[in-house]
């Protein structure tokens, strides 16, 4: 497998194109950002770490059942990834209110959810990522109905597997993002899941291990990561 050209480059990730037109090489750059790009920041080891725990993420899920886009490590910062054909919608699990829910419900932050709530998202910086359902997805051609059940269907299968994997390590699984991707006929879990991504919460003290550390410039943003990876048993030595 060898490296080939730049294929993408978002605000934490870079994509490259491999010898082989069915993978890619996606890479974890230290780079960071909030509030679709309007404070940025480079936090060093920041990229390493989340190769490594989106990696043991993945693995674990593929155990579970949920079929996913990676490979393999490739290095510290790179894993190759099959290359899929993205849907531009993101999958939003909820276990505890916290961020967005509540401001647009009027509801308690910090509420633990009756069940978890499902939520579709446009992928769209420049919109600021705009809630959708069913019908928008249908009516503009972003996924079959096939696709829209496939999909909330491998998000709360991703759940069940990582709530009581995260509660073992004495972490809360608040939420999460997930997107999916086409691939040979078949969906799979595609881009990451790593505390960019999710919001994780220590069990006892309710501190935040995840990315609102840099939205609420709590500072020792990697540092948390690295709690969270440990606890899990992820070495990023």
């Amino acid at each position: 497998m060898n490296q080939g050209a730049l294929m993408y480059s978002g605000k934490a990730k870079s994509i490259f194109a491999t010898d082989d037109d069915k993978t890619l090489l996606m890479e974890f750059r230290d780079d960071t950002s909030a509030f679709d790009g309007r404070k940025t920041a480079s936090l060093t080891r920041k990229g390493l770490v989340n190769n490594h725990f989106n990696a043991f993420i993945m693995q674990k899920l593929e155990q579970g059942g949920v079929k996913t886009h990676l490979l393999s490590m490739v290095d510290d910062t790179k894993s190759l990834v099959r290359h899929l054909d993205m849907i531009p919608v993101e999958c939003v699990v909820r276990n505890i209110a916290t961020g967005s829910i509540c401001r647009r419900l009027g509801v308690e932050d910090g509420l633990e959810l009756e069940m978890p709530t499902f939520e579709f998202f446009l992928k769209d910086d420049e919109l600021h990522d705009p809630m959708i359902n069913e019908y928008h997805i249908r009516s503009f051609n972003w996924a079959s109905d096939e696709e829209i059940n496939r999909m909330t269907e491998l998000t709360f299968a991703t759940n069940a597997v990582l709530v009581p994997l995260f509660r073992d390590a004495g972490i809360i699984l608040v939420d999460f993002k997930l997107e999916f991707g086409r691939y040979d006929g078949q969906l799979y879990l595609g881009d990451e899941f790593t505390p960019d991504g999710c919001r994780l919460w220590d069990a006892e003290t309710r501190e935040k291990l995840d990315k609102d550390r840099y939205r609420q410039d709590l500072g020792n943003v990697v540092e948390s990561y690295e709690i969270a990876a440990r606890r899990l048993g992820i070495s990023t030595v």
